[in-house]
């Protein structure tokens, strides 16, 4: 979820916003502020991806209270003014709403913050993860009252079987004890990739992408796995980066 503050004097503006956000399920408003002093102890207090920030406000206007964040989070001024769109674009505010903020523009604006916080957490996590030399290539699975060992690149699916998982390699397949989520956060992101609520493929091992299904080779025949409608997109955006 995306964490949003609203920082407006007046309650109606304030009304008005959050009718808006509430109509947004990936944003949650955790804080309603009325001046610049409570958008500050709110941003030291809670985790804050989102500011909507008015200008005209008393004691300190948004564009003064936006100049003294040295890691402000993303901010959408709201204002009445259209004077104040130049100063705000060079303070990096990602939009300028003016009021009366109609709920199409208010969304246009909205899309376009959850896009920026997704990309800014893709790329903290990739910063944060562990280093690819870090990674042993393998994992052990509790199969047959043992733990198995089984190498990244012998696997060319895993295939959900309500409470169990079947692993299949070239020429063997291991029945393990574990959900799909629990393994797919095991195994490496770079390496695997969920394609349907039943199946994970190893993306190495895939030959082909046919329709709505991802060819892969099982003992020495072709085999075709579904791919889930929810899936689908971030498939095919790893198959279009290494499109010719």
């Amino acid at each position: 979820m995306i964490n949003a503050i609203i920082v407006d004097d007046e309650p109606l503006a304030q009304d008005v916003l959050e009718t808006y956000i509430e109509k947004i399920p990936e944003i949650t408003l955790v804080q309603k502020c009325s001046n610049a002093l409570e958008a500050n102890e709110a941003l030291k207090s809670k985790d804050v991806d989102l500011m909507f920030l008015d200008i005209q406000m008393p004691q300190l206007t948004g564009v003064d209270f936006l100049k003294t964040l040295n890691k402000p989070p993303v901010v959408i001024f709201t204002t009445a003014y259209p004077n104040y769109a130049i100063e705000g674009f060079e303070l990096n505010a990602l939009d300028y709403l003016l009021k009366p903020i109609s709920l199409e523009r208010f969304m246009k604006a909205t899309n376009k913050a959850i896009e920026q916080i997704e990309l800014k957490r893709k790329g903290n996590a990739a910063e944060t993860a562990p280093a690819a030399a870090d990674d042993p290539g393998y994992i052990f699975v509790k199969a047959d009252k043992k733990l198995v060992k089984i190498h990244y690149q012998d696997i060319i699916y895993i295939e959900g079987l309500k409470d169990y998982v079947i692993i299949r390699q070239e020429n063997s397949r291991v029945i393990t004890l574990q959900t799909m989520k629990s393994l797919e956060d095991k195994l490496p992101q770079g390496t695997f990739k969920r394609i349907h609520r039943s199946y994970i493929v190893n993306i190495e091992r895939i030959d082909a992408v046919v329709g709505n299904m991802v060819e892969v080779v099982e003992k020495g025949q072709a085999k075709h796995l579904p791919i889930g409608k929810n899936y689908r997109d971030e498939l095919l955006d790893i198959v279009n980066k290494n499109r010719l």
